[in-house]
């Protein structure tokens, strides 16, 4: 074989490598994305962000093998709107539902039809997207009922059903599944989400799982509260009320729920590998908002907000700072921890990085991608936060670097000062020092005109 021969077979091989290994990648079966949306658990409502009164070693795992963000937010301070800023990468200045809505008999007022969504941009990259839990942002059969969004849905359309743990129906796709009031929803919502899982396991699927503990009845099975009836004793005669619901020691059953779901976790874990799926699955949790002060939770005795100020339906840190996990085998560090200044609404865009799918330009969420598997230097850094919020007077924040703006009861003062705050020295918010700072006051000011689009709907300053 001459020289021109041999020349010839060595390209032919290489080019033959070349298009085996490009056909190798194309094969390779994209990451499946599960995210977990805890439901009015404060940041202090885990025990790897410093629970005390109860441990969630399942959930603490996810932080152990995976990263911990510190500096996370959610998308509001209340339910629908932090639902609508995850699902289409828009802070609440900018995104269509930015309070609580109802409609009569069941259900929320919807998000447009042509609403771009998480799961309607992953279809584009071949994902079956599940939802099972809590939707809050359209009512059955409206232009975003779930179903318009995912291909399988399971659990509560409507945010006002959620209140009860026992109710007298759920949905299954677009079917209203008859329940007897006694069972517990949260452990059939749980059930069809592993299922989901062991279905599309051979395929990439996006599982969305909005799950409803702990808002805000406290209820939960007998086996899961006894054992803090017995730790906390002292609240046996106290009761909670919610919705309809008496509870007695509300205290043991907050820990009771919040350690039920944490097993349930676990489950979803082991699922995972005995699918052999840890290395290709991201996983990720936060909570909707800051805790509650309903149906006889204490917040003050579990520390549930952290070192943070405020609650639910508060701008400050206590009502929007919310945990942040991630893991992800091989991809994301084990026991990492980030400070990256990020929220819910870069959901959306980093989803579709890890899906290979182009987000809309119109959105306000950046990638953390990068963050996520150990680029930092790589990593975009947004220019500032942005809040608001139409209900208790009504009111803005914006977070820039470690500046914290508060403009609060702008429905009797539309021109109400700035309160603001150096999170790097006062974590707690608890120096106002505006008077201190004009020219940071002057730039905040701007931010916050510039982040609000008016809308017609959640009106925020009449």
């Amino acid at each position: 074989m001459n020289f021109r021969s041999i020349s010839f077979v060595f390209f032919a091989l290489t080019l033959l490598g070349v298009l085996s290994n490009a056909h190798g990648e194309e094969q390779r079966p994209k990451p499946n994305i599960i995210y977990i949306l805890l439901d009015d658990a404060g940041y202090g409502d885990l025990s790897c962000y410093g629970q005390e009164k109860f441990e969630t070693p399942n959930i603490d795992r996810i932080a152990k093998e995976g990263m911990k963000f510190t500096q996370h937010y959610s998308g509001s301070t209340v339910c629908a709107p932090t639902r609508c800023s995850l699902m289409t990468g828009k802070h609440t200045g900018h995104c269509v539902v930015r309070g609580n809505r109802e409609v009569k008999p069941e259900g929320q007022a919807p998000m447009p039809a042509d609403v771009v969504t998480i799961p309607r941009l992953l279809k584009k990259a071949g994902y079956t997207s599940g939802m099972f839990g809590k939707w809050g942002l359209g009512a059955p059969g409206s232009t975003s009922d779930p179903m318009e969004h995912f291909d399988v849905f399971y659990g509560y359309n409507c945010q006002r059903q959620a209140h009860n743990y026992y109710p007298d129906h759920l949905w299954s796709n677009n079917e209203f599944v008859q329940l007897d009031g006694k069972t517990y929803a949260a452990d059939l919502i749980f059930e069809q989400s592993l299922k989901f899982v062991r279905d599309h396991k051979g395929a990439p699927f996006f599982l969305y799982l909005p799950v409803t503990v702990p808002h805000a009845a406290m209820q939960a099975p007998e086996d899961s509260v006894a054992p803090y009836r017995e730790k906390f004793p002292q609240f046996e005669k106290v009761q909670g009320k919610y919705a309809g619901t008496t509870i007695n020691n509300p205290i043991a059953a907050f820990a009771g729920m919040m350690t039920r779901l944490d097993s349930q976790v676990g489950a979803l874990q082991q699922l995972l590998k005995e699918l052999n799926l840890e290395e290709n699955t991201i996983v990720l949790l936060s909570s909707d908002n800051g805790p509650h002060k309903e149906g006889g939770h204490d917040p003050e005795f579990f520390n549930s907000n952290g070192p943070f100020k405020g609650h639910k339906r508060d701008l400050y840190e206590g009502g929007i700072r919310a945990p942040l996990l991630a893991s992800w085998k091989g991809r994301i560090a084990p026991g990492s921890s980030s400070k990256l200044i990020s929220a819910h609404w870069d959901m959306l865009p980093t989803f579709c990085e890890i899906a290979g799918v182009e987000p809309p330009a119109n959105i306000d969420g950046i990638s953390i991608l990068d963050e996520l598997t150990g680029n930092p230097d790589m990593q975009k850094q947004h220019r500032y936060l942005y809040w608001e919020f139409t209900e208790r007077g009504k009111s803005q924040a914006a977070r820039k670097g470690d500046w914290k703006a508060v403009r609060k009861n702008l429905k009797k003062n539309p021109e109400a000062p700035i309160e603001l705050y150096d999170l790097s020295k006062d974590i707690g918010e608890e120096n106002d020092i505006a008077a201190e700072h004009p020219q940071v006051v002057k730039e905040m000011s701007r931010i916050l005109e510039e982040a609000h689009v008016p809308s017609e709907t959640f009106q925020l300053f009449q």
